[in-house]
């Protein structure tokens, strides 16, 4: 029970404390909770069969074939899930040999590195959207700021850069793809 309390706590620094604050996702703040429970359970329940860390990697390629079937999921909720799938192995499987002070570092060590990454280290990550475009003048090189201006106008973001895909003089339409921050991001 006290791996158990001491698995909870972590869990909550990092799902709570460190990944909700900036991603705002409450699905995945369910996902995560659950999903880290019911492994430390699974782990700490086949612990007892004397299995190796096979098994542990055997629940990562679990996940991954999961991964495959269902919705895609972006990249940084991915890594998160392994950190919360990670940190509850870590606490279900440790054995007499791994004293309470080495768990708890090891927790701290990972809480530590995910604060410093997420509020210091991150870089800005660039999104990119594709649009369908009707004003075709303005896609002609020597009107960037205009096309930019009108764009960002339109959509209310800073847009970084814009590339120019398909175009079709018949219907007088152009394919866009948008790139800005991902904190700047807004549903078109």
């Amino acid at each position: 029970m006290f791996r158990f309390t001491l698995n909870f706590i972590f869990l909550t620094l990092i799902i709570r404390f460190i990944y909700y604050p900036n991603s705002k996702r409450k699905d995945y703040v369910f996902t995560y909770y659950l999903i880290s429970i019911i492994v430390f359970f699974l782990c700490f329940t086949l612990k007892k069969y004397e299995m190796d860390i096979g098994m542990a990697l055997g629940l990562f390629a679990i996940f991954g074939i999961i991964r495959y079937r269902t919705n895609p999921v972006d990249i940084k909720e991915m890594t998160y899930l392994f950190v919360v799938i990670g940190v509850s192995i870590i606490n279900s499987l440790a054995n007499k040999k791994m004293s309470y002070a080495e768990i708890l570092s090891a927790n701290a060590i990972i809480v530590v590195v995910l604060v410093f990454i997420e509020k210091y280290w991150a870089l800005k990550q660039v999104v990119s959207k594709t649009i369908v475009y009707e004003n075709i003048e303005n896609i002609k090189p020597e009107n960037y700021n205009l096309l930019k201006n009108d764009l960002e106008n339109r959509t209310g973001i800073t847009i970084n850069s814009i590339s120019v895909g398909n175009v079709d003089f018949l219907k007088d339409v152009a394919t866009l793809t948008i790139y800005y921050y991902e904190n700047k991001q807004i549903n078109i």
